[in-house]
């Protein structure tokens, strides 16, 4: 047969056996020499080459073990189980090291810095509640309502001024309206965790064996007990209780803004210059009277020029106890507490007794504290995040965030308000006059807040950023023996300072200034970061395979070529039980069977010819099979 080309040319379908022979083996080695070409990209044909590849020629110590040896199973296992142990104690200590990472820890940076420093508030207190005139008549009442409970209780007969008493007289009215809440919330004895009420005229009974206390009951006359082991305490706190009532009763709060700065500041210099009424503000404190912070305002603040005594804040204070309240104030003296300015003057929490007839001289040491928020600690830096809102009018503080937490318990709880805290908006003030079982919701509340079940200090946290003065005081006699004489004189000559008492027991002076002008920064820094987390990584890695960072990388792209890998096997899988599903007709058998089927129908003689556009397909001979095999089926045919 004869196979005419597209050029013309003929080609004679049997050739020599050695020549056919010699082209295929030509082509043979050609297609070798093209599969052995490097590709763009080159994946293996198994796992097992992808691994003796990596052992072969990665830079990591050890793996090299795992083909040199392959031929010694014994050593093959060893360096495989060793090879292995060494990557399950990296990768352990990589654990411990990300999981010191999400922990967030932080370095304690201590820096000590020099610089003119501005002075903190100041806020002294009076420690006498004063008998304002807009509750005159109802203390007075409440007095003489104590007078009785004290002769009943303990056969005290309690002296009261004549004015007291005579005003009883004229107020019958208005005491029968007192009495009546008063004996709704009495004191009691307390034995064996029993409360009964002392009877009338008992003096036979041993007092000595029994508590004192007092019971609030609720609406539903479910009552409270609470009760003190010390009689001095449980008067206090039952005699506050009603004087509470009485300050909530009054609309106005500013009928008891009653200053009395001029009978209580004797003197008063700063930096050697002398104060004036622009360098104060003056509040009440329902405990500790009259009470005045200097240096409270932040647009004129004053600004030691030295460290020492003679250049902080110096105050001559009477203590004498004039007009005072003596149920309710049982110490003498003025109390003292150094604050950031915009910061509340909680003096329950912060402040101090200055005695009297002493020179108490504080000095005082800045110290600020800067924590890192975020994830590093649960602070705060503007008390915007914290779920509580700030009834002060001043910046976040934790003190100032936890006393609002309560206050605004208690007037969801109670319907009315602590008179201690500032009022939200819409509440008002409890008083039994209009809310009758305030107290018992009260004391139950409290029982509550320092249990935390209210959730207040969970709620309330630190701030980011806080200022404190630590302070240190010392003591000595004034006025001293040989002086007192003329400084007692010197003061009663001034307008309006009249020392009734010519005792140290009337006096007292307060110098408050800084020991120097050092002061500490407490702060915060990461103490695990990024690059010490990858360096620590590093470390490891080096550690336990000598590697760098090139050998990760090698470690990445076997990784890689794994996963590679396992797709294209995968395909290959896929495809190979498509193509062992129900047989169906290839086109190139197809097309072999037309031809044979043609040239079996004609009855011509065997010659023709064939036309085929040849682009890029191989030569006709090479898709005979090299060998003798296609020349015996021609003769058959």
């Amino acid at each position: 047969s004869e196979f005419v080309l597209q050029d013309g040319s003929m080609k004679s379908g049997n050739m020599p056996e050695g020549e056919k022979m010699g082209e295929c083996k030509q082509e043979a080695e050609q297609q070798h020499k093209e599969d052995e070409r490097e590709g763009l990209i080159e994946f293996y044909g198994s796992y097992q080459e992808l691994f003796q590849f990596f052992c072969s020629n990665t830079t990591i110590h050890g793996a090299i073990r795992l083909v040199c040896s392959k031929k010694n199973k014994m050593k093959t296992a060893f360096w495989s189980v060793l090879f292995f142990l060494t990557f399950s104690l990296m990768y352990w200590q990589f654990g411990i090291l990300y999981r010191e990472y999400f922990s967030y820890p932080v370095n304690l940076n201590l820096n000590l810095n020099s610089d003119r420093l501005a002075f903190p508030a100041v806020t002294l207190c009076t420690l006498n509640p004063y008998r304002y005139s807009a509750i005159r008549k109802k203390l007075d009442e409440l007095d003489q309502i104590t007078h009785q409970t004290l002769l009943d209780l303990y056969d005290y007969n309690m002296s009261l001024a004549r004015s007291h008493w005579s005003a009883l007289s004229t107020r019958k009215r208005s005491s029968r309206s007192l009495l009546h809440h008063v004996q709704r919330h009495p004191l009691r004895r307390q034995k064996r965790d029993n409360l009964v009420s002392l009877p009338e005229n008992s003096p036979s009974v041993d007092k000595n064996d029994w508590k004192i206390g007092f019971v609030l009951c609720s609406e539903n006359n479910d009552c409270f007990h609470q009760a003190y082991s010390s009689g001095v305490d449980a008067v206090r706190e039952w005699y506050s209780f009603h004087y509470i009532n009485i300050l909530a009763q009054i609309p106005d709060a500013k009928a008891l803004d009653e200053s009395d700065f001029e009978n209580f500041i004797y003197s008063c210099r700063f930096n050697e210059a002398t104060c004036d009424k622009a360098n104060y503000t003056h509040f009440h404190h329902p405990l500790y009277g009259n009470c005045y912070t200097f240096n409270d305002n932040r647009s004129s603040l004053w600004t030691s020029s030295l460290p020492g005594i003679n250049n902080g804040l110096s105050l001559v204070v009477r203590t004498e106890q004039h007009d005072f309240i003596p149920l309710l104030s049982t110490v003498t003296g003025a109390r003292v507490m150094v604050h950031d300015q915009n910061e509340p003057a909680f003096m329950d929490d912060g402040g101090f007794n200055v005695r009297p007839g002493i020179e108490t001289s504080i000095s005082m040491r800045k110290e600020m504290t800067v924590r890192l928020g975020g994830s590093y600690s649960n602070c705060t830096e503007d008390g915007s995040d914290v779920p509580v809102q700030n009834l002060y009018s001043s910046r976040y503080t934790e003190q100032v965030c936890i006393r609002s937490c309560f206050q605004l318990n208690m007037v969801d709880r109670c319907g009315c308000a602590y008179y201690f805290y500032p009022l939200p908006a819409g509440a008002k003030y409890c008083n039994y006059m209009k809310h009758t079982a305030w107290g018992y919701c009260y004391y139950k509340l409290l029982v509550e807040f320092k249990a935390d079940v209210l959730g207040c200090f969970h709620k309330c946290r630190k701030p980011c950023k806080m200022t404190q003065y630590q302070l240190s005081a010392g003591y000595s006699r004034w006025p001293s023996a040989v002086s007192e004489d003329w400084v007692f004189y010197m003061l009663s000559q001034q307008n309006k300072y009249n020392i009734t008492s010519k005792s140290r027991n009337g006096v007292a002076k307060v110098n408050i200034f800084f020991e120097e002008w050092n002061y500490k920064t407490n702060g915060e820094s990461p103490a695990f970061t990024v690059v010490t987390l990858l360096s620590q990584l590093g470390n490891q890695w080096s550690l336990w395979f000598g590697s760098s960072v090139l050998s990760v990388m090698e470690l990445a792209e076997l990784i890689l070529d794994f996963l590679a890998i396992t797709f294209i096997l995968s395909f290959r899988w896929l495809r190979s039980h498509k193509t062992h599903s129900p047989p169906g007709p290839h086109p190139s058998s197809q097309d072999n069977t037309a031809f044979q089927d043609e040239t079996s129908d004609h009855s011509a003689p065997h010659r023709f010819t064939v036309e085929a556009v040849v682009t890029m397909l191989p030569s006709y001979n090479s898709l005979e099979p090299c060998g003798p095999s296609r020349d015996s089926e021609m003769g058959h045919e």
